[in-house]
């Protein structure tokens, strides 16, 4: 019975913040590596999502086919994002004092191998620290994973910290992992694998690349300094 409520409030929530999604270019991006312009996207039904093409027409399909939805905004004359210089490897570290799900964040940075740091910066980067946070295109949680992520898992409930961070972290990992590269893992770890992949490097897109800028802002301040933001 459980399962059954989270995965309605799950639904309901989901609706909710897809509504307002409407009048901006979106990239919806596929876990097949496909990558398709749209108009706006709304729940249909259970778990399903309608896709309204940027050149007319529509497409319904599961959400777990989904990586990423993210703003088709392109930031002109990007500079290169430098390179960081801090390890991404866990280090038994504290968090600072007051930090919200302190040991959720380390107890899965560890198991996944991260820099608790790095994860808590995600995290606060993502939904802020609010375990219930779920964004206009789907993603949900601390880390908010989008249903691809944990759909194949079975989890009774994905906003669950502990579940959302296990699940975030090792997710993360796999990215690192493939692409041997912190600002690309967090580039795909935003817009999904198939944009890093097409760019060759972290994408143009705006929202991308303020992600990465903040993580790494965050993960290693000395980058933000020499970047000359904070």
């Amino acid at each position: 019975m459980r399962s059954v409520r989270t995965r309605a409030a799950w639904v309901l929530a989901l609706s909710l913040g897809l509504a307002g999604v409407c009048d901006a270019q979106y990239l919806a991006v596929f876990v097949d590596g496909r990558i398709l312009p749209v108009a706006s996207a709304s729940l249909v039904g259970d778990m399903r999502i309608r896709l309204d093409l940027a050149g007319g027409g529509a497409l319904e399909i599961p959400l777990s086919r989904l990586d990423r939805v993210i703003e088709d905004a392109v930031q002109g004359a990007s500079e290169p994002i430098p390179p960081p210089s801090c390890r991404p490897a866990f280090e038994e570290r504290k968090l600072p004092e007051g930090t919200p799900f302190a040991q959720e964040i380390v107890d899965a940075s560890r198991a996944a191998d991260l820099h608790p740091l790095l994860v808590a910066a995600v995290v606060e980067a993502e939904s802020a620290f609010n375990p219930f946070a779920v964004s206009k295109v789907g993603a949900g949680g601390l880390m908010q994973l989008m249903p691809s992520v944990w759909l194949p898992q079975r989890v009774a409930n994905p906003y669950d910290p502990k579940t959302n961070l296990r699940l975030g972290c090792r997710h993360l990992k796999g990215l690192l992992d493939r692409f041997g590269d912190l600002s690309l893992a967090l580039a795909a770890y935003n817009a999904g694998v198939a944009t890093v992949e097409k760019s060759a490097g972290v994408p143009p897109y705006r929202e991308t690349r303020e992600f990465v800028r903040r993580v790494l802002g965050r993960f290693c301040p000395s980058l933000a300094s020499s970047d000359g933001r904070s």
